[in-house]
C-alpha cells in the first residue's frame, strides 16, 4: 500500500497519512522533534503541503505571526527534504477545487468555511475523526492520493 500524507502547515494545522483506508491523523505536533519523528514514523511514499501566502488578516503583530508561520513551513519542508519524501506545494484554491469543494463564499464566514471543509473530509471518510484542525490535512492527503495515482510514473 502506498502511503499519502496531508500537511496543513501552521500551529492550527495538523498531518494526515493515508495508507488505503487505514489513517494517522494529528494536529500540528507542538515542537520540531515531535513534527519530525511523526513525519519519519509515517513511511509516506508523497506528501502535499498547503501552499499559503504572508499574510494573516486581522493579526495585531503580523510580522511576528507571519515569522513564525515561515519558520514553521520551512521546518516542514526541511523534515520531508531529510525523511527522502517526494512532496508537491498546492494552493488552497487548486486542491479544493480538485476535490470538488467550492470557493469560501462572501456571506460565509472563515469558521463556517472551516466547517465545511471538515463535513467534507468526514464525508468522504465516516471513519475517521476528523476536527477542525485536521481536516485541511485529511483532505490534503485524499488529494495527493489522487493526483499521483493519476499521474504515470
Amino acid at each position: 500500500m502506498s502511503i499519502y500524507l496531508g500537511i496543513d502547515p501552521g500551529a492550527s494545522g495538523g498531518l494526515a497519512a493515508s495508507n488505503g483506508g487505514l489513517w494517522s491523523i494529528t494536529p500540528m505536533p507542538a515542537t520540531e522533534r515531535d513534527i519530525w519523528n511523526w513525519i519519519v514514523d509515517c513511511h509516506a511514499l508523497r506528501a502535499v503541503i498547503e501552499k499559503v501566502g504572508g499574510y494573516i488578516a486581522g493579526n495585531p503583530s503580523p510580522g511576528s505571526a507571519m515569522f513564525k508561520f515561515g519558520l514553521s513551513y520551512g521546518g516542514l519542508r526541511m523534515a520531508l527534504i531529510a525523511a527522502s519524501i517526494p512532496f508537491d506545494e498546492v494552493t488552497p484554491q487548486r486542491w479544493q477545487k480538485t476535490l470538488g469543494i467550492s470557493p469560501r463564499g462572501k456571506t460565509e464566514s472563515k469558521s463556517q468555511f472551516k466547517n465545511r471543509l471538515k463535513g467534507k473530509a468526514q464525508q468522504l471518510f465516516p471513519q475517521v475523526n476528523v476536527t477542525l484542525a485536521t481536516a485541511d490535512a485529511v483532505l490534503l492527503a485524499e488529494y495527493c492520493r489522487r493526483e499521483y495515482e493519476r499521474k504515470p510514473r
